[in-house]
């Protein structure tokens, strides 16, 4: 058993849903997970012998938060078990584009030194209800371009789930065997 700490940084929703899928996989497998947003001041590798990260893309781009607490505690990060996931549509769904989902991962690594044992790619979701009019319209011109869904009236969730389990069973495989504390 072996704790993990998984951080990540969400902005409609879809990615802190996605660690949380990842997480209850892995206490299934009898892991300990503490799921924390990159910019709660409290998320720190410190006791856990295993780091998972995650992020969202917003055109092109991940949360600041998350940038900042990878370049922060890379060296405890690279210490560990770890592993990184990016959530983006690029990674699935109609117009799916997977060199572009790992060239933000690549890019990621890039700007932060981080280069994580283990990546994932997951398609997100397109919440056309929950944006606001700007949003809602920047969207639907990005999706449309790539031939995506652009019926606003609706959201559409591209997330491969048993994609992202199977990401979570991997990692908990991988993870070495740590003495229980009595």
């Amino acid at each position: 058993m072996a704790r993990i700490l998984m951080v990540f940084a969400s902005v409609d929703g879809q990615t802190a849903r996605i660690a949380e899928r990842i997480g209850a996989r892995l206490v299934e497998a009898g892991h300990p997970v503490m799921l924390l947003p990159a910019d709660d001041a409290s998320a720190h590798p410190g006791d856990c012998e295993a780091v998972i990260v995650g992020g969202a893309i917003r055109y092109g781009h991940f949360p600041r938060a998350l940038q900042d607490w990878v370049r922060k505690h890379r060296s405890a990060i690279a210490d560990r078990s770890n592993a990184f996931f990016c959530v983006c549509l690029s990674a699935g769904g109609p117009g799916a584009k997977p060199q572009i989902a790992k060239g933000y991962v690549d890019g990621f690594c890039a700007r932060t030194g981080w280069h994580p044992r283990a990546t994932a790619s997951f398609a997100g979701a397109l919440l056309y209800r929950k944006y606001n009019p700007f949003i809602r319209f920047m969207m639907r011109l990005i999706v449309g371009a790539a031939g995506g869904d652009t019926d606003t009236s609706r959201d559409y969730e591209y997330t491969d789930w048993q994609a992202v389990d199977r990401f979570a069973v991997q990692f908990a495989a991988q993870i070495p065997a740590v003495p229980s504390r009595g």
